[in-house]
């Protein structure tokens, strides 16, 4: 739609659009409109609180998915200083869809690693989508090895559908190596800060999920399966999306009360992509502030409090039958 609308906000799009030609015509004209305008405006405002302030899981996704969603490259540039990339696996190759390095945040030295699904379309394909084959999460196994070995901080970027799902990917070792990073993740010794900025989909999101800290982006979405995988599996109909939505419960809201994840971080009112800039300035503080409570811990303590956070999760009640 028009200047990257989605279909819920069409609507408010039309309203804009009006607008825009009352301006127009205003400047081609020589008429005076400004109370013509101002109304709609005050009309603008209403219906854009009261569509974002009532935002149903599927119009999230949406917006998680939304093409012009600020991608890890946007906030490697925007959040961080000095950025030096860091290449391959040391066994196979480089997987662009999982990017990583070390940079400067707010003058500490640190590691970053995250997704990259890509811009255009050539960047896209060239990244695969965001989907990471194996040599993506050994590639971050090895940044995050290093980054222990000299004492920085891990900051990961999550956004993906999910690992990809290829037979290539199967015939070098997918699984093994999603595995071995949720297992190595839990023993490092440093603070481990990861933030879901999009898709947090499945093995391919968690793959760099086990961290001291886990949080999400307002609109973003964490699940063990997309809305259209959970529809084709539970009602062999992948139209279903919208309703298994709802059911998985994978908004940043839901996570937050069933304690998967610590913080919300906020987004510009109808999503990352309208204000990129101020995105990266809430995201950068709140690195920040969880990386200020994390850094005083010792090795040992920061390692408990990473298993307590997994170890915390979930609730359950007990059934004892004589």
């Amino acid at each position: 739609m028009k200047q990257g609308y989605l279909p819920f906000e069409k609507p408010l799009m039309e309203l804009r659009s009006k607008i825009e030609e009352l301006e127009q015509f205003t400047k081609e004209k020589d008429i005076d409109l400004s109370e013509e305008i101002a109304t709609l405006e005050a009309k603008a405002i209403r219906l854009e609180n009261e569509i974002y302030g009532n935002l149903s899981t599927w119009n999230k996704i949406q917006i998680a998915r939304h093409a012009s969603r600020p991608t890890t490259l946007h906030y490697l540039k925007t959040v961080f200083d000095d950025f030096m990339e860091l290449h391959g696996d040391r066994l196979y190759g480089d997987d662009p869809a999982i990017i990583g390095g070390i940079a400067k945040l707010n003058g500490r030295t640190v590691t970053v690693i995250g997704h990259e699904r890509g811009t255009d379309t050539k960047d896209k394909i060239a990244r695969n989508f965001g989907l990471p084959h194996p040599e993506g999460y050994r590639k971050a196994l090895r940044l995050m090895q290093q980054a222990d070995k000299f004492g920085r901080p891990i900051i990961c970027f999550i956004d993906t559908q999910g690992a990809h799902p290829g037979i290539e990917a199967e015939e070098r070792g997918q699984s093994e190596a999603i595995a071995r990073n949720l297992r190595e993740m839990a023993g490092f010794k440093v603070p481990i800060v990861c933030v879901v900025t999009g898709e947090g989909g499945s093995g391919g999101a968690l793959g760099i999920g086990v961290g001291n800290r886990l949080l999400m982006l307002e609109h973003a979405y964490y699940s063990v399966i997309s809305p259209e995988g959970a529809a084709a599996i539970l009602w062999r109909d992948a139209t279903k999306a919208q309703e298994a939505a709802e059911a998985l419960k994978i908004t940043s809201d839901d996570l937050k009360a069933l304690g998967v994840i610590d913080e919300i971080i906020p987004e510009p009112k109808g999503g990352a992509h309208r204000d990129p800039m101020l995105q990266s300035k809430y995201i950068k503080q709140a690195l920040i502030d969880h990386l200020d409570e994390l850094s005083p811990m010792s090795p040992e303590e920061l390692v408990e409090d990473r298993y307590q956070k997994f170890a915390s999760i979930g609730d359950f009640t007990s059934l004892v039958t004589v």
